[in-house]
């Protein structure tokens, strides 16, 4: 408030009286800024209607905002015809960015903070072996290893990790899925505290189909979580017939450890289940109204993406994925594979064969199939059941291949959008145009899209709430005290956008595929886009959660 009035003041000429002989009026000095962005449409990102205003940064923080005639900057930027917003939050991703600093999908198209840690999270790794994925010379333990290695590398976003239950899980227990004793369900709370001290954000859970196998467990974790001061991820792993279980075990969670409760990706997948996503908006609501902190977020697509291995019964993947790739060769487990309900319920939710597409594979033989949908793989290959055909690939490929699944209405998608409680994410990372196999759109591409296709184009969000479920809410989602809104004091994260022309470019076909229309990325008042150029900036931060600055 102080800095606003201050420039205020310094935009009036003051009055002077120079001895007894006249009145005359002297312009006082310019205020001198780093950056300033004139002549934009200043979207706050509270959901407040747009005005035209002047936006000052100094020292990586918005310093004024207002009609700023009488001041100067070492940059200056002519945002006429363009609205500037507060950068974009992604409160669910996939991003890894060791050894890849520039974060460009996500970055391209106002994405300024990408939170990960969603099945895996990078730490806790105590005992487990490092990701095949991570480039080769890096190893780490803990949150603060991990975290050291991003700001020693330098990265042109900033980031926000959560850490994984079933990580956690993971390192106490391996793969057993039985209850945990006593003494190992104090090692899984002793390294949730390590790692909500060592700056991880909230707790993040996982699970395949129905909730979890130790409910009691997950309570547990989320009440110390509560004691943390921060907020609890639910992962709906069924998105199909299980899904009310664990749509009721989120609500038994926000109820008895008392935090505030996110939902990743609300959505129903499945044509013969698209009826019953209403009903899920509706008990969300009403959970609201009895006073429960539930919210969700979504991305805006009509497929999915995960591994194929999704697909198969539990009983295949439960000892872990050397296992489940021993199995899936047994030849004599076929025909049990084939007729497992699971594997046809779940096949059947993602779309059967002429909806799931192959995404990416690690052998030449398998990868020349990626991009194509199983039907067209199984005639390619003379297979007359695709059942078969998606059982000897995966076994080809030790059980890892992953997929795109076509599975969801229009009609759902834009039912969610609406809910004032959903904010817009894209279950996607920040990856480049040499990312392996053909992913999903949504890393390049659903933050354009939402402002391009639903809300200039279709009409489903208004301008100013479009923006809104990407920058405050996320942050009110997170209790992220300092981004989220263009205000005096906040970081100066900031995205220009042209909302004539900004739109996602890609395709599921082809995918690999900038945004257009972002003209300019500000992340930390540093310019990182700059007229649509990445200019290999590295002013990203990690953000730490809650918990940190208490444990230090």
């Amino acid at each position: 408030m102080v800095r606003e009035i201050s420039t205020m003041i310094n935009n009036v000429c003051k009055p002077v009286v120079l001895g007894f002989l006249a009145l005359v009026t002297l312009p006082t000095a310019a205020q001198q800024y780093d950056l300033l962005i004139r002549n934009g449409r200043v979207v706050d990102g509270a959901g407040n209607p747009w005005v035209y205003a002047d936006v000052a940064v100094t020292d990586g923080r918005i310093a004024a905002i207002g009609q700023l005639d009488n001041a100067e900057a070492a940059r200056e930027i002519d945002a006429t015809g363009l609205v500037v917003s507060p950068g974009f939050i992604d409160l669910h991703t996939h991003t890894q960015l060791l050894g890849n600093p520039l974060a460009q999908s996500k970055i391209r198209q106002g994405v300024t903070i990408d939170v990960m840690g969603e099945s895996s999270s990078e730490a806790p790794r105590d005992g487990l072996p490092i990701d095949p994925d991570v480039p080769a010379g890096h190893n780490w333990t803990t949150f603060t290893e991990y975290f050291g290695l991003l700001e020693e590398q330098g990265i042109s976003m900033n980031i926000i990790s959560n850490v994984s239950e079933g990580q956690i899980r993971r390192v106490v227990m391996g793969y057993d899925p039985g209850p945990a004793s006593p003494e190992q369900l104090a090692e899984m709370k002793s390294l949730l505290t390590r790692s909500l001290q060592e700056g991880a954000w909230g707790l993040v859970t996982r699970f395949e189909s129905g909730g979890p196998a130790q409910p009691d467990e997950v309570i547990e974790l989320a009440k110390l979580t509560a004691e943390h001061n921060t907020v609890y991820f639910s992962h709906i792993g069924s998105e199909g017939y299980e899904q009310q279980k664990e749509m009721d075990f989120a609500f038994r969670v926000a109820e008895e450890a008392s935090l505030p409760v996110h939902i990743l990706h609300l959505k129903i997948r499945g044509q013969q289940l698209w009826d019953e996503l209403p009903g899920f908006v509706e008990q969300i609501q009403q959970a609201r109204e009895a006073g429960m902190d539930i919210t969700a977020n979504q991305y805006p697509y009509t497929a999915m993406a995960h591994g194929w291995s999704a697909n198969f019964p539990l009983w295949l993947r439960e000892e872990g994925p050397d296992r489940f790739g021993e199995m899936l060769r047994d030849d004599s487990l076929r025909e049990r594979i084939k007729s497992d309900p699971e594997f046809i319920a779940w096949s059947q939710e993602h779309g059967w064969w002429e909806g799931i597409a192959m995404a990416r594979a690690n052998t030449p033989e398998v990868k020349a199939y990626e991009g194509m949908r199983l039907s067209e793989i199984a005639a390619r290959r003379g297979d007359d059941d695709p059942a078969d055909t998606i059982i000897t690939l995966m076994g080809a490929e030790d059980g890892r291949i992953s997929g795109v699944f076509h599975n969801q209405s229009e009609e759902n998608v834009r039912l969610v959008m609406r809910q004032p409680w959903v904010s817009i994410a894209s279950d996607g990372g920040a990856i480049d145009l040499d990312a392996p196999g053909v992913p999903h759109p949504r890393s390049y591409g659903s933050n354009a899209r939402v402002l391009g296709l639903y809300v200039r184009e279709a009409g489903v969000l208004t301008l100013e709430e479009a923006v809104r479920k990407m920058t405050s809410l996320p942050a009110q989602i997170l209790g992220l005290r300092d981004r989220g809104l263009l205000v005096p004091g906040y970081a100066a994260d900031i995205v220009l956008f042209d909302p004539d022309t900004v739109t996602d470019t890609n395709s599921f076909e082809f995918p690999k595929s900038y945004a257009d229309g972002v003209p300019y990325v500000v992340v930390n008042g540093e310019l990182v886009i700059d007229q649509g150029i990445h200019t290999g900036a590295r002013p990203g931060q990690v953000l730490y959660g809650p918990a940190y600055s208490a444990a230090q």
